[in-house]
């Protein structure tokens, strides 16, 4: 039987000289306490040695995986033909089983047996001393180490976590700086806030010119263009700010050459950031660009934690506080967190932005992994995602251009074309009004003005029958009232008086419909009164009429009650 044993040198294979020791599991050590006594347990057959550190960890990672490495292989085929074959692992005997045909063993005695010629390694091994074989095991395991965490001193994501921040509060540092300048040198020339928008030219601008009596001899050629100057040095002559002294001015320059250097600096930090960006995430940095790229690296925590997110989370990241709020009321949840700042989602319709970022999520989760797990350094998937995702904006884009000319697949109603409705409102307008011939005036004598009359006459009577009915009511009411005076009286004289009235209120009212009937003629044929003039002269005919009935009915009354005085009056007596 032979045993195979790892070392950080190289291979090793040991004859087992005493087979039946291996039936005593629990005695087993006892054959290891010393060197001489292991010496007749086992014996070095061959050693295969490894030629430099990247062999040592490629085998390393083949045996870690249960796989025998082509140097093992080698070794295997010229010194185990027709042996059985101890390992260690059962799943590296089965490989080597089937690899070289060669039988492999592995029990608790295998164990034990390992264990032994492991405390005495350096003396079954000539020319392998213990200070030589801990420095190899040390780098061994170190390498081994990085290999399986994917470990890279180029990898390190640290970097762009701190260089991001740094860049963050540069850019408010800098705001700040450059607002403290304009307000401070502002009392002195106002003006030339609105002349030089940006701030690190008003910085250099200041510095330069200090008093602003100085302006006119300067040439500023080399920081602003031709216009922008004349417009400076005229502003300078006719300014309106309040003179100031020369350490005001000695101040306001430190401040200036402070935004200056801070401007220089973040600058060369940006190039730092980009530099690494392109060696530790290419792929991402081709898709979303390197500052976004950077924040959200930064927002995970490090490359590999944000590799670990779905496409849905890099999606909303940087958008927490809208998402749980979303959710506590409701409400839909957001599209896009600091991933909205790319330059696709930017190129993109507001009715796309969506789609876009949901698709750019998708492919930046694939890059992300690819960077932080994958071995290769290009960003081929980065530039391949880039241009799909460009091709599927492009199509999204004519698909709405489509639907707005009208193509095959979107074609656009056609509505009815309808006058009185508004533009882009559900609502019509108010409707024309229709002619109304009845409302024309016509010289006398023909048909029309004949059925015009017939038109008025009709509504006149309607307009008299509700008064004709509150007449009647009225009679009936004062016969009533009558027929109970006699009851009270017994004579008939009364009734005879109030007949008598009545017939002459009936031919006072015969006549005044025969002259109002006569003045509607009169008007229609003549043709200068409207008609609403005549209803109005109509109406306050009738309303004098039941005045006078009224007061024909007092009268009345007063009458009988000066009847009945005279009655009791002549019965006292």
């Amino acid at each position: 039987m032979l045993v195979l044993f790892e070392t950080p040198a190289g291979f090793a294979l040991f004859k087992v000289l005493n087979e039946g020791k291996l039936s005593k599991v629990e005695d087993l050590w006892k054959e290891f306490s010393t060197s001489d006594s292991a010496r007749q347990v086992v014996k070095l057959k061959a050693f295969s040695k490894f030629e430099n550190t990247s062999e040592a960890l490629s085998a390393a990672t083949l045996l870690i995986d249960s796989k025998p490495s082509k140097g093992l292989r080698k070794f295997l085929r010229a010194h185990c033909e027709g042996e059985t074959l101890a390992v260690a692992d059962s799943k590296l005997g089965n490989a080597i089983k089937e690899k070289l045909q060669i039988e492999c063993v592995h029990n608790t005695a295998v164990m034990e047996l390992m264990r032994g010629v492991r405390s005495q390694l350096t003396e079954l091994i000539s020319g392998l001393a213990v200070q030589d074989l801990a420095p190899m095991s040390l780098g061994l395991s170190h390498s081994l180490s990085r290999y399986k965490l994917k470990f890279s001193p180029d990898k390190v994501d640290t970097m762009i976590i701190q260089a991001i921040g740094l860049l963050d509060d540069l850019d408010k540092e800098l705001n700040t700086y450059a607002m403290r300048v304009r307000e401070w040198y502002g009392w002195h020339f106002p003006e030339l806030a609105k002349i030089v928008q940006d701030n690190i030219l008003y910085a250099k601008t200041v510095k330069l010119m200090g008093d602003r009596a100085n302006a006119v001899n300067l040439d500023f050629s080399e920081m602003l263009p031709e216009e922008v100057e004349t417009e400076l040095k005229e502003a300078a002559v006719i300014s309106m700010g309040t003179e100031v002294n020369d350490l005001d001015l000695m101040n306001i320059k430190e401040l200036c050459d402070q935004v200056l250097s801070l401007s220089e600096y973040r600058a060369q930090l940006y190039d730092y950031l980009k530099s690494r960006m392109n060696t530790i995430a290419p792929n991402l940095t081709a898709l979303v660009g390197e500052l976004v790229g950077a924040r959200l690296i930064a927002h995970g925590g490090s490359l590999l934690n944000l590799a670990k997110q779905p496409g849905s989370t890099v999606q909303i990241l940087g958008a927490e506080k809208a998402l749980f709020r979303a959710l506590k009321t409701k409400h839909s949840t957001p599209k896009y967190g600091l991933i909205f700042h790319a330059s696709l989602i930017g190129q993109a319709a507001p009715k796309l932005k969506g789609k876009i970022s949901r698709s750019l999520a998708a492919k930046a989760a694939l890059a992300i992994r690819y960077d932080a797990l994958g071995e290769g350094e290009d960003n081929s998937i980065g530039l391949e995602s880039r241009a799909k995702l460009e091709a599927r904006l492009r199509n999204l884009e004519g698909r709405e251009l489509g639907r707005a000319a009208g193509s095959t697949k979107g074609k656009p109603k056609i509505e009815i074309y309808d006058k009185d409705r508004k533009k882009g409102a559900g609502g019509l307008i108010t409707a024309a009004k229709t002619y109304n011939p009845s409302a024309d005036v016509v010289l006398g004598g023909t048909s029309e003005h004949m059925a015009d009359k017939s038109v008025i006459e009709e509504e006149i009577k309607e307009t008299e029958q509700p008064s004709r009915r509150e007449k009647e009511k009225k009679k009936k009411k004062k016969k009533a009232d009558v027929g109970e005076v006699d009851l009270q009286n017994g004579q008939g004289s009364v009734q005879v008086e109030v007949e008598e009235t009545e017939r002459k209120e009936k031919k006072k009212k015969k006549k005044k419909k025969k002259d109002e009937a006569e003045s509607a003629d009169m008007e229609i044929g003549d043709g200068n009164i409207d008609l609403k003039v005549e209803e109005k002269k109509k109406k306050k005919k009738r309303k004098h009429a039941e005045g006078e009935a009224e007061a024909d009915e007092t009268e009345l009354k007063k009458k009988d009650k000066r009847k009945k005085k005279k009655k009791t009056d002549d019965d006292d007596e």
